[in-house]
């Protein structure tokens, strides 16, 4: 049930960078700590979104196929449905998770070095 809920959610934030009443890091900033792999798929989309900026303005042709996929994600997310597996996939084997803030503090920094060194 708090995956279904999620999803809608990440399709609304996913929705509102496509109609630009949010930026992308706006949107990935409210992202939900999640194992699942379709709101993981979303975010990382998100992510690439973001960085492809410069390219997105040059290229029509690759901004239209790159807002066809986000589309695509959101209404998936939002009919409360796992992405197709072959997306999942695409995106496994680069990314682990979404990415959370910094804790401020001693602590925040042996969490995230303990994090990236994979303990």
């Amino acid at each position: 049930m708090e995956d279904i809920k999620n999803r809608k959610y990440v399709a609304r934030l996913v929705y509102a960078v496509l109609t630009e009443r949010k930026t992308a890091r706006e949107a990935i900033l409210l992202f939900p700590e999640t194992k699942d792999k379709s709101i993981e798929c979303a975010y990382h989309a998100l992510v690439h979104f973001e960085a492809d900026e410069d390219l997105r303005y040059r290229d029509f042709d690759y901004r239209e196929e790159q807002d066809d996929y986000l589309e695509f994600i959101a209404q998936t997310l939002a009919e409360g449905k796992s992405l197709p597996r072959n997306i999942i996939a695409d995106y496994e084997p680069y990314y682990h998770g979404v990415s959370r803030r910094w804790e401020n503090g001693t602590k925040g920094f042996w969490k995230e070095f303990l994090r990236f060194i994979n303990l």
